[in-house]
């Protein structure tokens, strides 16, 4: 189920807020708890915190503390691309969204404001955050400044910006269109959008597109005299009161705001008689330049009247003051009631988002990113701790590994080492090493050392192996690492940056054996590409497969996707689609697919398919019309270590894929082998995967 929904926009000043607030709204009468969050908000100029988040909590009174509500300020994003740091960016922020979502029924996120340094980066920045949230898009884009063309011009190009990346848009809203237009854009709208997408126009709102006086005040800054209490007045249109008096009050408009030099007495008590009087508009206040001060008698006077409006003194002249005044882009503030009143008044009236609400929250993202996969697997390993232990603690990078995996509280770790040779390694390298948190066992020395000498006796002693031959097994870390696991003091087992695959898997299947019904020891790599994580299986453990062997590759690495939250469709790939090639390796691909059509038919299955077809939607549909998997593989089993080894990897380097693994499946146990060119991440991921299947045992 769905929890969230995504407001993005096209540019700066877009109204995105009405809608914002309109949708909060409409959430809070469908359910009790809806979290609010902004993946990137703006520097602040004036004020300590983001005026979005303030009003939003405050208003609508979420329980949800600001630090809580976003992620990153724009100024802090720009660091991280300059330090060539842009992974960071994208996992705090799932991380935070995440915590919202576990806490909240429903997640409102606004996007970013198109303001600042990077503003030339936000709209690919939105559609890369909303596509790894998962989350549907309202996308509201601004009709002020546009002719018909612009408007629907523009808002086309960002829906099928948001398309091409499987991100689904649930709405398109232009906002600030003229009242006359409404019909027009919404029609011009309808006219490139599908019927699932709903289509709103809103008016634009004099009374929201102008600034409250304690705006004005803050872009003045300016020092105010009287009112202060009123300093939320929403102001309508402003002009300057140059001319005598009587000309002057008959420009007066309702909610005007005057400006004048401080010395104009007659224009500053003619503007406070006409507010007081039935005859005249009100106003909204008024701003004194030239920083003039009115005279003590003038001052007694303004404070002997019954109703008082803002009096603010600036030092800049009328000229400039105007001008400042007219290119002020307006805000809705918490404590500005009569502009969020305003805001929630004009979207009842032009939008409805009850039936798309009751469509959308069963709505699933489409596929799964990699880093929504990733986050993913770590939030499932915290979920039941376990104890993984990792043979080779002098190597480096199972130490950076170790680290963090333990102040992430994601695992419980043991290292296997020499207890000084360990604390000089993370000394040279400057690794943090806590041993309150990390246990670091010499097998030699270890309490259970002759315990574990006498198992290994008893299991191996029908293959001619006696107490000194145990005793040197095991004190390998390798073997003392698979026994703790065998004796149920440790889960799981990571092995293989510093050793051969057969090191590390050969103690695994002398004595944790594989599970009932299991005959061969396979391997699969969760592949995290772009847009997809796809299970490619076997690229680094047999060689050459047999049909049957093939088969229960494939059954296994299928369980193995669905263990990990991955809907399981699986290509039998070779170097020919369906019935047209001929040959030894292509019959046995045939053979394979139809032992696990028989002994599986739940599962869905093609075979022989070539690369392409399985994964090319395109080429898919031309070549196998008729199948379930062709074009939307997500299980490719390869037909040979040799092909699978090196497209992996040719994967992996070309198309900047991240590969975790491979996770070996087969065994009672989980053990799982490390390349010996591997890096931090690759260990860390490997060790979460090694606890989720600790968890499923």
């Amino acid at each position: 189920m769905n929890k969230g929904i995504y407001i993005a926009t096209l540019e700066p000043n877009s109204g995105k807020s009405i809608v914002s607030l309109g949708l909060m709204r409409t959430l809070l009468g469908k359910t009790a708890k809806v979290g609010y969050f902004r993946p990137i908000i703006d520097d602040s100029k004036n004020t300590s915190k983001d005026n979005h988040i303030s009003t939003v909590i405050s208003f609508f009174d979420i329980d949800l503390d600001y630090e809580d509500a976003y992620a990153f300020t724009s100024s802090e994003i720009i660091k991280k691309r300059n330090k060539g740091r842009s992974g960071e960016i994208l996992d705090t922020i799932i991380t935070k969204y995440k915590n919202l979502e576990d806490r909240f029924d429903f997640v409102l996120v606004e996007g970013s404001d198109f303001t600042g340094e990077g503003s030339i980066f936000e709209f690919d920045t939105n559609v890369l955050i909303a596509k790894n949230l998962g989350l549907p898009v309202i996308l509201v884009g601004s009709g002020v400044g546009k002719t018909e063309d612009e408007l629907l011009g523009s808002m086309q190009i960002a829906y099928t910006t948001f398309l091409d990346k499987d991100v689904s848009v649930l709405a398109v809203v232009a906002n600030k269109v003229q009242e006359e237009n409404l019909l027009i854009a919404k029609e011009g709208l309808s006219k490139f959008l599908p019927d699932t997408v709903e289509v709103f126009a809103i008016p634009f709102t004099e009374k929201l597109a102008h600034p409250t006086i304690k705006e004005i005040v803050a872009e003045l800054d300016g020092k105010v005299l009287f009112g202060s209490d009123f300093l939320d007045n929403q102001t309508g249109n402003f002009g300057v009161g140059a001319m005598q008096l009587r000309n002057y009050l008959t420009h007066l408009k309702e909610d005007s705001l005057v400006i004048t030099p401080g010395d104009r007495a007659d224009i500053i008590l003619g503007a406070l008689q006409a507010n007081i009087s039935t005859n005249y508009p009100r106003i909204s206040g008024i701003i004194l330049t030239g920083g003039l001060i009115p005279e003590e008698p003038i001052l007694k006077l303004i404070q002997g009247l019954s109703q008082i409006v803002p009096i603010v003194s600036v030092n800049d002249g009328t000229f400039s003051v105007t001008n400042r005044v007219g290119s002020i882009k307006s805000q809705i503030y918490a404590n500005s009631k009569p502009k969020i009143d305003t805001s929630l008044t004009v979207f009842a009236k032009e939008v409805s988002f009850d039936k798309l609400i009751e469509r959308f929250i069963n709505l699933e993202p489409k596929g799964i990113t990699p880093r929504m996969f990733q986050y993913g697997l770590m939030k499932r390993a915290r979920t039941a701790k376990k104890h993984i232990v990792m043979p080779e603690g002098t190597d480096e990078r199972i130490l950076s590994a170790a680290v963090q995996l333990v102040e992430l509280d994601i695992v419980k770790i043991t290292l296997l080492g020499d207890l000084e040779k360990v604390k000089e390694k993370a000394v040279q390298y400057s690794i943090p090493l806590d041993l309150s948190k990390i246990d670091i066992i010499d097998p030699v020395k270890s309490e259970h050392f002759e315990d574990y000498v006498e198992t290994f006796y008893e299991l191996r002693k029908h293959k001619n192996v006696n107490c000194d031959i145990a005793k040197d097994w095991m004190a390998d870390v390798s073997y003392f690492g698979t026994m703790m696991i065998y004796k149920g003091h440790a889960d799981g087992m990571v092995s293989g940056a510093a050793h051969t695959t057969q090191h590390t898997i050969r103690p695994a299947l002398q004595f944790i054996k594989t599970k009932p019904g299991v005959s061969v020891v396979s391997s699969v790599f969760f592949m995290c590409l772009e847009d997809r994580v796809s299970v490619f299986g076997d690229c680094a453990i047999n060689p050459n497969p047999s049909a049957t062997e093939l088969a229960e590759i494939a059954i296994s690495s299928a369980e193995s996707s669905l263990a990990f939250g991955i809907e399981p469709k699986i290509a039998m790939l070779s170097y020919s689609s369906g019935t047209s090639g001929k040959g030894a390796d292509v019959d046995r691909v045939r053979e394979a697919t139809a032992i696990v059509k028989k002994e599986r038919p739940d599962l869905k299955i093609e075979g022989p398919i070539q690369y392409d077809a399985a994964v090319d939607a395109a080429v898919g549909k031309s070549k196998l019309p008729d199948s379930e998997v062709a074009g939307q593989a997500s299980v490719l089993i390869f037909p040979d270590l040799n092909t699978g080894n090196n497209t992996y990897k040719a994967v992996q380097r070309e198309t900047g894929a991240l590969a975790i693994g491979p996770m070996l499946q087969g065994l009672n146990k989980p053990v799982n082998d490390l390349s010996r060119g591997c890096t931090v991440e690759d260990i860390f991921n490997t060790v979460i995967i090694t606890a989720i299947q600790a968890q499923g045992l």
